[in-house]
C-alpha cells in the first residue's frame, strides 16, 4: 500500500486563495502556502474518489501519477478520507509572475456511484514567495526537485572544459556574452541536458521529457524536477545514511555561444535513515550532505523541523513530544508513535487485527558555502510507516449481574473500522437492529480520535441470552461475534466473546399471622433479600423487639404484638369487642420500596362497659382510625362537665352512676335500662366535622337491671366436722416504685444511681406488688408527694396524687398509664404508672434545691370490687394529658 505525504514552510510569505465550486461544496476546502509548495486540504471524501486536475488555458489536465512527479504534484489520502494534495509553487502549470507570484489553478472532482451525481470544485491559489535562496532543493516523496539562480552576466560558473560541441573559433561562451552584455535568456535556449549517474548520459530536452524529467527555464532559475526511480539517479552512502544522488549539467546555446548550469539533488532513502521500535520513530539526516557541498567553508544556519510541511515552534514541538538534535554528523528528529500527526491506520491478516502507524515529518535545512557565496534552502518531506503492530482486540466484562445487564467493552480500535452487525446464539442483528432491541451501543473516542473503544449493554431477560439454574443460582450466558470492516478497504473481520453472570435466585421474605385473645403473632420468614421490619409506623428494633418477644431462629423470626399496643390501629368497636388492625411491612433498604405488605385484622374481646349492682356504670372509648385527629381526653358524656376519669392518646375511661352526667332510664318490661353516650362537646364536634372525610365520634352506653327476678340457690347440709377457728398471724407485703427510661417501661434506671434531669424533663414512676400471684388483687394509689430528703415526714412537701386523684393544684399534673399484659407483666392489676415533670424545691429566692425525693402510700383491694371501702376513687372531671 502507498502513502502520499508533503510538508512545507512559509517565509515573507503572502497568499490569496480563491476557491470557487461549480456546486455547492459538500466537503471543506482549504488552501495555505508554505514556502516553496502549497497544500490544498480537502475532506472528508465520504467514500468518494478524488481526481485533481491542473487547468492550463481554460483547459483541464488529469494529473496522472506520472505525470504528477514530472510536474511537481503528490496527494495523500488519511485513513478518514481526508486528502491533502502538495504542489510545487514552480510546477508546471503555475502561473509565475517574476518568480514572485506563483498561480496554480485546479479542479477537484468527487466521482461517487452512479446514483449520484458527480461534484466539481474548483480551487485557485496565489501564492507569494520571494525570500529565494540561490539554491533551493525539495525532497517529496515521488520526486526531487532543484531550482537554481540562473547565470547572469559576471555571475556564472565557466564550465571547466570546452563544451562537447561547441564551435572553438567564438572562443570562451561566457566572455561573449560578457562582451554582449545580454541576460542569460536573450536568445539562449536549452538544448542538451547531461546525466552523472556518475558517468555522463547525454539527452535532448524532447528525450528528457519523454523520461519524466521536468525542466523549466523562468525569468531567473532553472528548475529540474526528477522522478525518484528515475535510471539517471544513483544511491550515494553520506554519513552512514543511504541517499538518492541526481547531478545535471544543463547546456544553454545560441547561436555561436554556449553555457551550462549545474544542478544537483540529494534525497534521504526511508530504508537506512530511519530506525523504528515499538514506542518512537527515529529519523537520522546528514548534517553534511556531501553530493551537494563543494566548498570546505560549509556554514550551517538554520535548522527546522515540521508536519505535513508545516513547521512546528519549539513550544508545538514539546507539547507533541517531538525532539530534534543535532550533532556533528547527523540531524536527528525523534517522534513518538502515537503522536499528535500521524495517524494509525488498521489491517487485517488471517483475521488478525493489526495496526500501522503513518506520520510525515519534515526536516529544512538552510546553509551556506562561502566560498562560492551561495546559500541553499534544503527541505525533506519523508512519510514513515511503522510494520505492523499487532493489537489484540480486548474484552472487558463490565457486567454487575444485579444490574441483569451484561455490559462489555472491546477496544481499543482504529478509527477506521466500523461495526457492522453482531452475531448472537440465534441471530445475527445490524447496529441498527440492536438498538431497537435496547441493546444500547455506542463508540467512544480517545481523546486524540485515533482510537476508539465499543461497549454494548445487553439485558438478561433478551432471547438472544441462554439460562440455565443450578442449586438456587441462575447462570446466564452470551455468546457473540462481532463483525468489522476496515474502511476504506471494506476489509471484514471479527472477533467472539463469551460472557458469563451467575446471579443467586431471589426468594423474597413472606408474612404469616395469626390471632388469639390477646395479641398478634407475626412470623416472618426469610429469603434472599435483605430488608428492615416495620410495625404499624415505627421499625422493628432490638428495644421494641425485645417488648413484642422477638425469637430467631435462622430462618423466621416472630413477635407477639398485644392487641392493644401503640403499634395496632382500632378499626371499629362492637358491644363487647374491639377490633383491631396490625400493619407490617418488609421494606428493601437500599430502595426504600416495600418488599412484603401484611395486614391482620382481628376481633378482641374486651369489656367495654361494666354495670355495677350499686348503679355505678364504667365505659371505655377507644379512638378509631377513622377518626385521627380526634383527641379522647376532650371526649365527654351527655353533659359535657363529665369527662374521663383518665385517659391518653387512645383511651378514655368514664366512671359515672346512673343519676348523674345526664344518664337517661327507661323501664321496660322486667327490665330497667340506663343510657348514655360518649361523644365530643358540640363545638369541637363541628370544627373535626369539617372535613367531608372524618366521620362524627359517638359511642353509646347501656346498662340492664332486672325487677323482677327469681334466683334458685340449691343447697344441702352436713355435720360440722370442726369448730370454725381463725389463727392470728403476721404477713408481709412487698411494694416497689422504680424510675423507668421512657414511657415503654421497659428499661428502668439503677437503683444505685442518682439520677440526672432538667426541669420539666418527664420523669416515669411505675409501682409494683411484688411476689404476688393472685390475679383478684389490685394495687391502688392513694397518696403520693415529693420532699427535700427521704424523711417522708419532712417539710418541705408537694402533693403529687390525693387520695388516688391529681391534685388539682399542680400547674403540671401528673398522668396516668395504663398498663397491659405483656412478656414482664403477667397481672396488670398489680402495677400503677405515672408521669411527673421534673421541678425543684426553692430554698430560697436565687436558689433551687439539687434534688428530690418521692413517696407514695398504696392500698391493696379487691380487684372485682373497687367501689367498696378506700378503695372507691371518684376524681372530678380533668385533664390528665399535658399538652
Amino acid at each position: 500500500m502507498s502513502h502520499l505525504f508533503g510538508l512545507g514552510w512559509f517565509i515573507l510569505l503572502l497568499a490569496v486563495v480563491s476557491i470557487e465550486a461549480q456546486k455547492k461544496p459538500t466537503i471543506n476546502i482549504s488552501t495555505k502556502c508554505l514556502g516553496n509548495v502549497m497544500r490544498v486540504d480537502v475532506g472528508p471524501l465520504g467514500g468518494n474518489i478524488l481526481e485533481v486536475a491542473a487547468v492550463v488555458n481554460n483547459s483541464a489536465i488529469l494529473l496522472t501519477p506520472s505525470l504528477a512527479s514530472q510536474c511537481g504534484f503528490r496527494m495523500k489520502i488519511d485513513q478518514l478520507g481526508n486528502a491533502m494534495i502538495y504542489a510545487s509553487l514552480q510546477n508546471c502549470f503555475a502561473q509565475n509572475v517574476e518568480d514572485a507570484a506563483f498561480t496554480t489553478t485546479l479542479n477537484l472532482q468527487l466521482r461517487g456511484n452512479r446514483l449520484v451525481e458527480d461534484e466539481l470544485y474548483q480551487v485557485v491559489e496565489t501564492c507569494y514567495y520571494s525570500a529565494w535562496a540561490s539554491r533551493e532543493i525539495v525532497c517529496d516523496r515521488n520526486y526531487m526537485e532543484v531550482s537554481v539562480k540562473r547565470a547572469v552576466p559576471d555571475d556564472y560558473v565557466l564550465p571547466k572544459h570546452p563544451i562537447t560541441g561547441a564551435n572553438s573559433k567564438f572562443g570562451d561562451p561566457r566572455r561573449a556574452v560578457e562582451n554582449q552584455k545580454w541576460p542569460i535568456d536573450a536568445g539562449f535556449r536549452i538544448t542538451t541536458l547531461v546525466f552523472f549517474t556518475p558517468a555522463e548520459r547525454i539527452m535532448t530536452v524532447m528525450e528528457a521529457h519523454k523520461r519524466g524529467y521536468g525542466i523549466a527555464n523562468t525569468a531567473s532559475r532553472l528548475v529540474l524536477r526528477s522522478p525518484k526511480t528515475s535510471p539517471e539517479t544513483y544511491t550515494q552512502n553520506v554519513a552512514g545514511m543511504p541517499m538518492t544522488v541526481l547531478k545535471t549539467s544543463t547546456i544553454f546555446e545560441k547561436k555561436w555561444l554556449a553555457t551550462q548550469i549545474d544542478a544537483a539533488a540529494a534525497c534521504p532513502i526511508l530504508e537506512g535513515s530511519v530506525a523504528l521500535t515499538r514506542n518512537m520513530i527515529s529519523w537520522y539526516l546528514p548534517r553534511h550532505i556531501d553530493p551537494l557541498i563543494s566548498s570546505q567553508q560549509f556554514q550551517l544556519l538554520e535548522v527546522h523541523m515540521g508536519i505535513n510541511g508545516q513547521r512546528l515552534d519549539t513550544a508545538e514541538m514539546a507539547a507533541r513530544g517531538y525532539t530534534m538534535t543535532v550533532n556533528d554528523m547527523h540531524i536527528i528528529a525523534e517522534i513518538p508513535v502515537g503522536a499528535v500527526g500521524g495517524y494509525f491506520k488498521s489491517h487485517v491478516e488471517d483475521n488478525q487485527y493489526f495496526t500501522s502507524y503513518t506520520i510525515e515529518p519534515m526536516l529544512e535545512l538552510l546553509w551556506t558555502e562561502d566560498g562560492a557565496h551561495e546559500d541553499t534552502r534544503y527541505k525533506v518531506l519523508l512519510p514513515i510507516t511503522t510494520p505492523l503492530l499487532s493489537q489484540p482486540l480486548q474484552v472487558t466484562d463490565n457486567t454487575l449481574p444485579e444490574e441483569r445487564l451484561f455490559k462489555l467493552l472491546i477496544g481499543p480500535l482504529g478509527s477506521d473500522v466500523a461495526l457492522m452487525n453482531i452475531t448472537f446464539s440465534s441471530e445475527v442483528l445490524s447496529m441498527r437492529d440492536c438498538n431497537v432491541r435496547g441493546f444500547n451501543v455506542q463508540e467512544h473516542r480517545s481523546h486524540n480520535g485515533s482510537f476508539k473503544v465499543i461497549t454494548l449493554q445487553v439485558p438478561f431477560t433478551d432471547r438472544v441470552v441462554l439460562q440455565m439454574r443450578e442449586m438456587g443460582i441462575t447462570v446466564y450466558s452470551l455468546h457473540l461475534t462481532f463483525g468489522f470492516l476496515v474502511l476504506p478497504e471494506f476489509t471484514p473481520f471479527s472477533h467472539t466473546a463469551y460472557l458469563e453472570a451467575r446471579l443467586a435466585d431471589i426468594v423474597p421474605p413472606s408474612i404469616s399471622g395469626g390471632c388469639d385473645y390477646a395479641n398478634f403473632y407475626v412470623l416472618v420468614k426469610y429469603g434472599t433479600q435483605d430488608f428492615q421490619t416495620i410495625v404499624g409506623k415505627q421499625m422493628l428494633t432490638s428495644s421494641l423487639g425485645q417488648e413484642y418477644g422477638f425469637t430467631d431462629n435462622g430462618t423466621h423470626f416472630s413477635i407477639a404484638v398485644p392487641f392493644s399496643a401503640p403499634d395496632v390501629v382500632f378499626e371499629a368497636v362492637e358491644s363487647s369487642s374491639i377490633r383491631s388492625r396490625l400493619d407490617v411491612y418488609l421494606k428493601n433498604p437500599e430502595t426504600n420500596k416495600n418488599l412484603q405488605e401484611f395486614s391482620m385484622a382481628c376481633n378482641f374481646r374486651s369489656t367495654l362497659t361494666e354495670c355495677f349492682p350499686n348503679g355505678t356504670m364504667t365505659a371505655l372509648a377507644v379512638k378509631l382510625e377513622s377518626v385521627p385527629s380526634m383527641n379522647p381526653s376532650q371526649l365527654t358524656l351527655r353533659d359535657p362537665t363529665c369527662g374521663p376519669s383518665y385517659s391518653d392518646d387512645r383511651y378514655a375511661y368514664f366512671v359515672f352512676s346512673g343519676n348523674s352526667c345526664g344518664t337517661t332510664r327507661k323501664f321496660l318490661p322486667n327490665i330497667m335500662l340506663y343510657e348514655n353516650e360518649i361523644s365530643l362537646p358540640d363545638g369541637l364536634e363541628t370544627r373535626m366535622t369539617s372535613s367531608p372525610h372524618q366521620p362524627e365520634y359517638e359511642l353509646k352506653v347501656s346498662c340492664y337491671y332486672d325487677i323482677n327476678s327469681t334466683h334458685a340457690v340449691a343447697f344441702h347440709t352436713r355435720p360440722r366436722r370442726s369448730e370454725p377457728y381463725a389463727e392470728n398471724a403476721k404477713g408481709e407485703l412487698q411494694v416497689e416504685m422504680r424510675l423507668a427510661l421512657d414511657d415503654s417501661y421497659s428499661v428502668f434506671h439503677s437503683e444505685e444511681n442518682h439520677i440526672v434531669k432538667y426541669l420539666q424533663q418527664p420523669l416515669y414512676f411505675e409501682v409494683e406488688l411484688m411476689r404476688s400471684t393472685n390475679p383478684r388483687v389490685s394495687l391502688e394509689l392513694e397518696n403520693c408527694w415529693a420532699t427535700l430528703n427521704d424523711d417522708r415526714t419532712s417539710q418541705p412537701r408537694w402533693n403529687l396524687i390525693i387520695n388516688g386523684c391529681v391534685n388539682p393544684a399542680d400547674p403540671y399534673q401528673v398522668v396516668f398509664h395504663p398498663v397491659w399484659a405483656d412478656a414482664r407483666v403477667q397481672y396488670p392489676s398489680h402495677f400503677k404508672r405515672f408521669e411527673v415533670q421534673m421541678f425543684a424545691f426553692a430554698e430560697d429566692q436565687d436558689n433551687l434545691s439539687p434534688q428530690i425525693f418521692v413517696h407514695c402510700d398504696v392500698v391493696i383491694c379487691d380487684a372485682k370490687n373497687l367501689l367498696s371501702g378506700s378503695c372507691n376513687r371518684q376524681c372530678p372531671n380533668q385533664e390528665n394529658k399535658r399538652d
